[in-house]
């Protein structure tokens, strides 16, 4: 679980500059690479199932259909494939399902019936826009725990990022946190919507220092959600916290993720900037709502042997050879060099 850290003094959040060019040279690096060799996609594609939180966030959702969605979570690949993959014995499922704060108990009785031990994440704080008064944004928190979300995806008042409130928006973030209780939080940074990559730099790192257990891109319903610069951005915060204090912070980009392609560039991602540790279900997860079925299809199209699939597709250890990715030191598991950072950020963080 992550740590309060008690800010003095954060008139050193004003001395960040992020760089910009940097950082889409890093963006352009990355996605020009073939991401995982094609024998093994299939494995990784299975993979990245487990880090998906499965999402139904629309006006016309009905019990009915977040039944449906809390079947597809716990049997997300068709059995057949399964059995034909052999790995029909694993407990396959998805990270999490992630609903309305009014159709949390949907989900709850739901997956209770099927036997399923799956989170349910609720949005909430008046998800998307996050524009009602602090008190309701704090009640809807209460409520979804109250109704069984084990995880509740926040969204901040973007207003105070664009006016530079750093101290306002921790003092928000705390309280989310507190409302909370037991309950992980994820915060939506809505980074579409935050005026430039340094903004997304200084709201991730007040996001952790006020005890988030994720940083989240986007809410998915912003023009521009997530993309590879802003999360570079997120990522190297996460990095250069986890330095500052030892905690480690996950990461969930959402938004516009719908393709098996795309999924495998995230985790790709994931492994160059922090590497082996963060590519679990702990600290990594993916929002989409469309992306299973085209995983699902990439699967069918594209099996593994048997013997391929049973040694890779579950393995704690990600850095055997099975597991081959084009990355920048296949055989470490450690977090690249601390001073990689400092290409991007011309600050010193100053966390007490």
């Amino acid at each position: 679980r992550s740590v309060l850290l008690s800010p003095s003094d954060l008139s050193w959040i004003s001395k960040i500059q992020v760089n910009q060019p940097a950082v889409l040279r890093r963006a352009e690096q990355i996605q020009a690479r073939r991401v995982v060799k094609k024998e093994w996609q299939a494995a990784w594609l299975l993979k990245a199932v487990t880090f998906i939180d499965l999402t139904t966030l629309s006006g016309d959702d009905t019990s009915s259909n977040v039944q449906r969605l809390c079947y597809k979570a716990k049997y997300p690949i068709r059995e057949d494939l399964l059995k034909a993959l052999n790995v029909h014995d694993k407990g396959l499922t998805t990270a999490a399902v992630c609903v309305y704060p009014a159709r949390v108990c949907d989900a709850v009785k739901a997956l209770k019936a099927a036997g399923s031990t799956i989170p349910v994440a609720s949005v909430a704080t008046g998800f998307p826009a996050g524009q009602t008064h602090l008190k309701t944004r704090l009640e809807e928190i209460r409520l979804a725990v109250e109704d069984g979300a084990t995880e509740i995806d926040v969204v901040i008042n973007r207003t105070l990022v664009l006016t530079g409130q750093w101290e306002a928006l921790y003092d928000e973030i705390r309280q989310f946190r507190k409302t909370c209780g037991e309950a992980h939080l994820k915060t939506i940074l809505a980074t579409g919507e935050l005026g430039s990559l340094t903004n997304v730099y200084k709201a991730s790192m007040i996001a952790m220092m006020a005890g988030s257990d994720f940083i989240k891109t986007s809410t998915g319903k912003e023009t521009v959600n997530a993309t590879f610069p802003v999360a570079i951005v997120m990522l190297r915060a996460i990095r250069d916290f986890f330095w500052k204090t030892g905690n480690k912070i996950g990461f969930k980009p959402a938004g516009g993720i719908r393709s098996a392609k795309d999924s495998l560039a995230w985790l790709s991602l994931i492994k160059e900037e922090l590497g082996d540790e963060w590519l679990t279900p702990e600290l990594f997860r993916i929002g989409a709502s469309t992306l299973l079925s085209d995983i699902e299809r990439q699967v069918s199209n594209n099996p593994l042997s048997l013997a391929q699939i049973g040694k890779c597709v579950f393995e704690k250890e990600m850095n055997n050879p099975y597991w081959a990715m084009r990355t920048r030191d296949k055989n470490s598991s450690d977090l690249p060099h601390r001073t990689q950072s400092s290409v991007f950020f011309q600050a010193n963080l100053h966390l007490k």
